[in-house]
């Protein structure tokens, strides 16, 4: 699971920083990705998931869909913070 929560920080910090979210300096699993005043707007938070997406398939070989109609039914986002996330990936890729 290590290696998941890297890439999810890594790939948030990338993202972040391309697109100049100066306020999200400190990234970690409490990082508020969805809602609020500090979270991200829905375009970006678009980009990170494709990002990482892309990024997942590169390191682990295998093809994940983060955003599809289980997660978006879902009661609680997957997306409010870089923590739940990490969490998201990790139990798409032991699918």
């Amino acid at each position: 699971m290590t290696h998941v929560n890297d890439l999810v920080i890594a790939v948030v910090r990338e993202v972040l920083d391309e697109i100049g979210y100066d306020s999200l300096d400190t990234i970690g699993a409490e990082t508020q990705l969805l809602g609020g005043d500090d979270g991200v707007d829905s375009l970006s938070l678009v980009r990170i998931v494709a990002e990482l997406e892309r990024e997942a398939e590169a390191r682990f070989g295998k093809r994940i869909l983060l955003a599809d109609e289980r997660a978006m039914s879902r009661r609680q986002s997957p997306f409010r913070t870089v923590g739940t996330l990490q969490e998201h990936l990790a139990a798409r890729l032991a699918d």
